[in-house]
């Protein structure tokens, strides 16, 4: 069995509520979590208070006690939890914005083509509030912004682990690129 295959077995047996399967499950996920969170983190700003190591375990945490969840595959689990790492991270942008001192520095929160855009805690909570209007227009065309930008999945993943065509997911990339690029437009 390969490491995909393992990953994605280990999580079946989570799904089922084997909570022992939590310590066998760490080793095997956590360098590729580290690299969704630096991922994350690159486009914040200098100093930031959370490490990637602390966000890999806040966001680790959140997602293995959760019961609800049915995990369909190693995909799935890192597209969640690549959003539990950007939930985190919202609030603390939220919290940032709303402490008197220090709320002035910036962020780095977006890339358009290879320029990197430095923004506040504000407008890190407008893409925030953008991508869940996106959401509620169409949840598909939301998760591929999310699993392509903040997952860093390649849109033949972003297929898989939404059951759709690869045509379809590239469509889903034109059209809430452009759409989110408006949004975002709007709240400058």
């Amino acid at each position: 069995m390969n490491d995909q295959s393992e990953i994605t077995q280990l999580l079946l047996d989570l799904s089922d509520g084997n909570k022992e399967i939590v310590n066998s499950l760490m080793p095997k996920v956590y360098s590729q979590l580290h690299q969704v969170a630096m991922n994350q983190l690159k486009y914040e700003r200098a100093g930031h208070t959370l490490n990637a190591t602390d966000l890999v375990h806040e966001a680790y945490l959140k997602m293995v006690d959760q019961s609800r969840v049915k995990w369909q595959n190693r995909a799935h689990f890192f597209a969640i939890a690549s959003q539990a790492m950007r939930r985190i991270l919202i609030n603390y942008a939220h919290k940032k914005k709303a402490q008197k001192r220090g709320g002035n520095e910036n962020f780095v929160t977006f890339v358009e083509g290879n320029v990197q855009k430095e923004a506040k805690p504000e407008e890190l909570i407008n893409l925030d509030e953008a991508l869940t209007r996106l959401q509620k227009l169409s949840m598909r065309q939301s998760q591929v912004i999310e699993y392509w930008f903040f997952v860093g999945l390649t849109h033949e993943e972003i297929a898989e682990v939404l059951g759709v065509s690869l045509p379809t997911v590239r469509r889903d990339w034109r059209i809430a690129r452009a759409w989110l690029s408006r949004e975002l437009q709007k709240d400058i």
